[in-house]
């Protein structure tokens, strides 16, 4: 297990609850009508302290890291200038996840080293200073020691508790714009504890205690606002209403809720063909924020999306197609604020550059931003396929204008005539042939343009013309460990694999689909040409035939027939 992929164990864990999404009931849509859901009667002031840390950020991967310190994980050091930068971008609040273990020293004392105190004090002291909201837990802590609480009631509850008592100490007389989390994620399981009741007693046990310390600390502390998470920190029904009773037992008005959500699981890692925005990943959303806000907000309790993204970027940011990574995003955006919910973008460094302080995809970045203001518009897709040496037609597309107005198309700042280049008949937009061949006039595979669609509100839509031939994939041999596929993609984008053997049934993992995990079983390189079968993909492939079909985006399938025999591969092109 790698540092970057700490978030799949999350996912993992939830594997069956989030695929009976896959049947969705019709409860779901009474639970996605607002006129049926309870309305808060009047804001609070915890909830007005919510709503003000909208957005926030984690600063992942770096205090949360389990070696020597904050780059042990690949980051660099956190400077002064990043946490002002952060606000810059727009952000009011930051999560400093952050993990204690390897920092805590023996029983009975669990003295945590005062260094590492300090320097987590000195991060938490720029960003108050940024006028930044920030949060601070107990990280990993969660399954690298805590997770054994059933078999080590009372070593791990001292030790939980001595963390608390000192952290909690140090840091009360900063403003009460810094709040404490009790535990990141917390689950059991490495403690080999399987009852759900039990977990639920563990974690009642632990939020409680950290309630009590804090309080009892003085300073500040009496009054500074407590994050308390479910079990595994899940929106799943049971577990919220188990966090809802504590709460309400605690009877504090300074407590705050959090869960984590990393999206409809399959759309999330792209397996089972999930690779589009569609009704069962929206749903998903709709549905589980519905609860979470009947269960908490609606009754007064604030929520806060402690962590919030998509799976498969521990992978790449590209295991989602852009165009369907953007939908994602800009709906899940909108109806938290709908909900009135309070979101933490998770980010291990994929997204802001800690160094240049750039964004690594600006459209992603820009369409969060515009998404806390109104709804941005977009398309069914932002790829336009024209088959080279095939005559090209007119275009149509779906677009979702979300109340919005198209004001312009554009190719490199230069507007599109509308009427001759374009048309728009309520949301349908046509791109006329006319222009479609002037912009494709080169005969390059690939992208020949980006057509920029503007509206009086939002983010901009690109559309990317790509002119193709269909992939080309030839013969080769490897092994289990280092198997590629020489490919000419010629202008195409692969969007997922389907793995079958020849004798009948899937193959590979998650043998209860057919179409493989983006990232963990197979992964293209446009740069160096060809597509990659992983390790994982072969260590759960029996010897024998299998047939693999590659799906594009163009629409294009393309056969290609492999054969394992022990640890090596020979693979055939159809």
């Amino acid at each position: 297990m790698t540092q970057r992929t700490l978030k799949s164990l999350f996912s993992l864990a939830l594997v069956a609850v989030l695929l009976l999404s896959l049947f969705p009931s019709s409860i779901a849509a009474a639970a996605s009508n607002p006129k049926q859901q309870p309305k808060v009667a009047s804001k609070s002031k915890i909830q007005s302290y919510v709503d003000d840390m909208q957005p926030g950020w984690n600063l992942g991967n770096t205090f949360d890291a389990t070696g020597a310190d904050e780059t042990s994980w690949g980051n660099p050091r956190v400077t002064k200038e990043l946490i002002k930068q952060i606000a810059k971008q727009g952000y009011k609040s930051i999560r400093i996840p952050v993990t204690w273990d390897q920092h805590i020293g023996a029983a009975p004392a669990y003295t945590i080293d005062p260094a590492y105190l300090k320097r987590v004090e000195e991060v938490v002291g720029w960003a108050l200073d940024a006028n930044l909201y920030v949060m601070i837990n107990l990280h990993h802590d969660s399954w690298l020691w805590v997770s054994s609480m059933e078999k080590q009631h009372d070593e791990v509850l001292a030790r939980y508790n001595a963390a608390w008592t000192q952290i909690a100490n140090q840091f009360k007389q900063k403003s009460n714009k810094l709040m404490f989390e009790s535990i990141n994620e917390p689950r059991f399981s490495e403690g080999g504890t399987v009852d759900e009741a039990k977990m639920e007693q563990m974690l009642k046990e632990l939020n409680t205690s950290f309630y009590q310390i804090v309080r009892k600390s003085g300073g500040k502390n009496a009054v500074r606002p407590l994050v308390l998470p479910t079990l595994q920190t899940s929106p799943t029904q049971d577990r919220m209403n188990s966090l809802y009773n504590t709460i309400t037992e605690l009877n504090d008005p300074n407590l705050i809720a959090t869960v984590h959500y990393y999206g409809f699981w399959p759309f999330s890692v792209n397996i089972a063909g999930y690779t589009k925005f569609e009704k069962d990943t929206q749903n998903d959303i709709t549905q589980t924020f519905d609860n979470v806000y009947n269960t908490f907000v609606a009754k007064g309790i604030p929520v806060i999306v402690g962590e919030y993204g998509l799976l498969g970027f521990d992978k790449s940011t590209g295991v989602i197609e852009q165009g369907e990574k953007l939908k994602f995003f800009e709906f899940l955006t909108h109806y938290l604020k709908e909900k009135d919910i309070t979101s933490m973008l998770w980010d291990n460094g994929q997204h802001f550059n800690r160094l240049s302080f750039k964004w690594s995809d600006p459209e992603l970045y820009n369409v969060m931003k515009a998404g806390l203001k109104a709804r941005s518009s977009n398309a069914e897709s932002d790829l336009i396929y024209l088959a080279k040496g095939t005559p090209i037609h007119d275009t149509k597309i779906n677009l979702s204008l979300n109340g919005n107005k198209l004001t312009s198309l554009n190719v490199k700042g230069k507007a599109l005539k509308k009427g001759a280049d374009y048309a728009l008949n309520g949301e349908v937009l046509t791109i006329k042939a006319s222009a479609l061949t002037k912009l494709t006039a080169t005969g390059t595979l690939g992208v020949n343009a980006i057509l920029t669609a503007k509206f009086n509100k939002g983010t901009d839509w690109n559309f990317k013309v790509i002119l193709f031939n269909t992939p080309i994939l030839s013969n080769s041999e490897g092994t289990t460990d280092a198997f590629t596929i020489p490919t000419a993609f010629n202008g195409d984008q692969l969007a997922t694999m389907e793995a079958v053997y020849a004798a009948g049934g899937n193959a590979g993992p998650q043998d209860w689909t057919s179409f493989k995990e983006f990232g963990n079983t197979f992964n293209p390189s446009y740069d160096t040409h060809e597509i990659k079968l992983l390790p994982a993909f072969f260590n759960e492939v029996k010897d024998g035939e299998v047939i693999l079909k590659f799906h594009f985006w163009s629409g294009e399938v393309v056969t290609y027939t492999i054969t394992k025999s022990g640890a090596s591969i020979v693979g055939k092109a159809s």
